[in-house]
């Protein structure tokens, strides 16, 4: 049977099934139809809003099925998609009619503990590469939620509980593994490809397809201090200005997120405060242990917690903390802002706001980033707006389709309030598809841009890698 895809053009161009089964032959993977029985659920991302439909998608097993997918993508001018772990916010993995380059089963993780590095495919998620690493008491600088997959996370720059010590995830890139627009396999690293290791460290999917990562590994577990401590939303102005100060004071091993939301009925959280407003404060101390019980008592000294699930536990059980949070499937819409510090304006704005959440599963979200990626140069990578000190972040959850208008404006008008909070830059990971060219320029910065504009003309002159955020301008 013929099946028509959609070009890069626009327009649109039937394939014969010679053509496919040609293709087939060449490719050690599944190559999915909507016939097929896997193809719903290869289709289907975490974010439930994105309901695209591609015409193919190539099921890579590895890098010369991710050649074979390049080749024809452009052999036949198919617009084309890449799929990591399909975490993204804006659900830029599908494309609507054309190929997607599917990554998700490639997801080998191979350690090397004398040298602390470790090389992993780019279909893993956070949790794949931990659990390897923690085998050795080391970490790579990774997110927060464990189903996130690392590809997207580290070429969008990527924060978590380790970037106060380390820096942006990509600050920690070692090397890749690249399939270039034009099919070919390359190295890129400081010493090699040295101006394509510069774009791929933030310049988001817009260079080629990162088939694996090299990261270097720093010393973190296999047990830390960590968890949640959470208190009734009444007491949330006391405890986002405390949380103002004890995060300002604190060393870099310990990194802290605050969270206003209603309560879930959660294990952690006592019955008689299941659907009512909390305000709640993660912690992680990668230090030793007996050092962070002194630095989080004043936590645990303030009001009256109505939870304190912070204890000595697991790293890799830190890292899914917040994944109950953020299943696959719900309805999701964010906005966000780098903010400079936390004032008593952000504060009153938070709450305010978050008094105004009708979803039982959207929240506001104060990212704690400030440290050593302060101190490289602006120009170190793409991934800008190292002045940031915390991350905002507005993040509207929902269940049923007919809700979306409510949800979205919750978050459009909490973001436009606290605007003149942030330090007016973005984290390209944490946009929506409708953001336009003036956000993509505040999360990279004008030099930035124009440097990955150019790069973009050199390395892809075509637009082979357009289902992105572009960086043409």
């Amino acid at each position: 049977m013929t099946i028509q895809l959609t070009r890069m053009d626009g327009g649109t161009v039937d394939l014969s099934p010679e053509i496919l089964q040609s293709f087939k032959a060449t490719f050690k993977g599944q190559v999915l139809t909507a016939e097929d029985p896997a193809y719903e659920e290869s289709r289907k991302v975490w974010n439930a809003m994105i309901d695209r439909r591609p015409g193919l998608v190539a099921r890579c097993t590895g890098t010369v099925d991710v050649v074979q997918a390049v080749r024809f993508a452009r052999q036949h001018g198919l617009l084309s998609s890449v799929r990591g772990g399909g975490h993204n916010i804006a659900g830029l993995a599908v494309c609507e009619g054309g190929l997607m380059i599917d990554m998700s089963l490639l997801r080998g993780v191979w350690v090397d503990p004398a040298r602390r590095t470790a090389r992993a495919q780019a279909g893993c998620t956070l949790g794949d590469v931990d659990r390897e690493t923690q085998l050795h008491g080391l970490a790579a600088v990774l997110g927060f939620v464990s189903a996130t997959g690392i590809a997207g996370l580290t070429v969008g720059g990527g924060f978590g509980y380790l970037t106060r010590r380390h820096g942006w995830t990509c600050d920690n890139v070692v090397s890749m593994e690249v399939v270039t627009a034009s099919g070919e396999v390359v190295r890129a690293s400081a010493d090699e490809n040295e101006e394509l290791f510069w774009a791929l460290r933030g310049g988001s999917g817009n260079f080629g397809i990162v088939t694996s990562f090299e990261y270097r590994l720093f010393p973190v577990g296999p047990e830390i201090l960590g968890g949640a401590i959470a208190w009734s939303g009444n007491d949330a102005r006391q405890v986002l200005d405390a949380y103002r100060a004890f995060s300002a004071e604190a060393p870099r091993e310990l990194t802290s997120v605050a969270v206003l939301r209603i309560a879930p009925p959660a294990l952690w959280l006592p019955k008689e405060v299941h659907g009512k407003p909390i305000v709640a404060i993660f912690v992680c101390y990668t230090g030793k242990v007996e050092e962070g019980e002194a630095l989080i008592a004043p936590l645990r000294g303030l009001g009256q917690p109505v939870a304190d699930i912070v204890t000595r536990r697991p790293y890799t059980q830190m890292q899914s903390l917040l994944d109950a949070t953020q299943p696959k499937g719900r309805r999701y819409y964010w906005k966000s802002h780098y903010l400079p510090g936390i004032d008593q304006r952000t504060i009153d704005l938070a709450v305010t706001h978050a008094g105004r959440i009708q979803s039982p599963h959207s929240a506001i979200l104060l990212f704690q980033i400030q440290g050593a990626l302060g101190e490289l140069p602006a120009g170190h990578s793409p991934a800008g707006n190292r002045d940031a000190a915390y991350v905002l972040n507005i993040a509207g959850s929902w269940e049923q389709p007919g809700d979306d208008d409510i949800h979205i404006q919750w978050a459009r008008d909490c973001f436009e309030a606290t605007r003149a909070c942030s330090t007016g830059g973005a984290y390209i990971n944490f946009l929506t598809e409708e953001e336009g060219q003036d956000r993509i320029e505040a999360a990279y910065g004008r030099a930035n841009l124009d440097k990955l504009a150019a790069l973009k003309r050199r390395y892809d002159p075509e637009n082979f890698f357009r289902h992105t955020k572009s960086v043409s301008g």
